[in-house]
């Protein structure tokens, strides 16, 4: 069995891997090659945790496996490590015998920003020029530096529920070279693009804070009861998802199914998008939703490049079984 810690990954994967693998596993999504399975995640009752494992199969790229692990909301105030914590294990899909073992930490939060980047990269408009951010927590950073390589954007303005953390999302746009400028919600009417990466439990961003044309990625909704946006705003879009089964029970779109303002029939899996089935983005004034649940095909597939990688250059650890 190969062993990935978690300590090695950042020297391991690139964002543009990332973007690769997890664009390629929509497509095999899409297709109908690969397929994710029933999402078990529960409050454990203990540290107000929620724990739960995500799997699935890539019949295209021969990657079966599954990702245990959570969300631990004290974990940075008690234990000084992150509160999102996760491990991928890979099988052998001939034999049923484990493969790997990696470190599922950094992984997941590369392979999100991925997930949105490749909604931005084709369904954005081409000309899109200001980036909004919902959000300034460990994720959201990733999330702007994948979403940055996506358009020539020219600025960033970013709202998050505790202001003293924008100083996050500042940094990064002056790495890149951008200004940066909070706003109130009702600024990100500015914005061309919009990244929601919160755990809210209640909308922050509503219809009328959105523009014609704007495509949103909605990033932090993954479980049931969890809303980051107003279901009324999915009425006025046209809505993509790496998941149907998963959007409408545990994503964004379930709160808008639950109200009636949208069918489970007009959720477009973003791979159909990819593969050339579906048009995507119609106009330059419509608006388009992604609602990005995670899926476990995401996980798979970027851990099964990692392995890859970790081989190749002799940073694998590998044991006996």
């Amino acid at each position: 069995m190969t062993i990935v810690p978690e300590g090695l990954i950042p020297d391991l994967l690139t964002r543009e891997a990332s973007f690769e693998a997890v664009e390629k596993v929509f497509a095999a999504m899409a297709a109908g090659e690969a397929y994710n399975f029933p999402v078990v995640r529960e409050a454990i009752g203990h540290e107000d945790a929620l724990y739960g494992f995500k799997g699935g199969f890539d019949r295209t790229g021969q990657v079966l496996g599954l990702k245990a692990g959570g969300y631990w909301p004290h974990n940075l105030e008690k234990q000084g490590v992150i509160n999102h914590q996760s491990t991928v294990f890979l099988f052998d899909p001939d034999s049923g015998r484990v493969k790997a073992m990696v470190g599922g930490n950094y992984l997941t939060a590369l392979r999100t920003a991925a997930a949105s980047s490749v909604s931005i990269r084709h369904l954005a408009r081409k000309d899109a020029k200001v980036l909004g951010m919902i959000g300034a927590g460990h994720q959201a950073t990733f999330q702007l530096r994948a979403a940055l390589e996506t358009h020539a954007f020219e600025k960033v303005i970013g709202w998050n529920l505790h202001p003293e953390m924008l100083p996050n999302l500042a940094k990064v746009a002056e790495e890149a070279g951008l200004a940066f400028e909070a706003v109130e919600l009702t600024g990100m009417t500015e914005a061309d693009v919009i990244i929601t990466i919160t755990s809210s439990f209640a909308p922050s961003l509503l219809a009328e804070h959105v523009s014609p044309g704007t495509h949103v990625a909605c990033m932090g909704t993954d479980t049931k009861g969890k809303q980051e946006v107003e279901a009324a705003l999915l009425a006025r879009a046209t809505v993509f998802c790496d998941e149907v089964a998963q959007s409408v029970s545990i994503g964004e779109a379930q709160h808008a199914v639950a109200e009636g303002l949208l069918a489970e029939a007009d959720v477009v899996q973003l791979g159909a998008v990819i593969n050339k089935s579906h048009a995507g983005r119609t106009s330059d004034a419509e608006i388009t939703l992604f609602d990005g649940t995670g899926v476990g095909l995401q996980d798979l597939a970027v851990s099964a490049a990692i392995v890859e990688v970790a081989k190749n250059n002799g940073s694998a650890i590998t044991v006996p079984l």
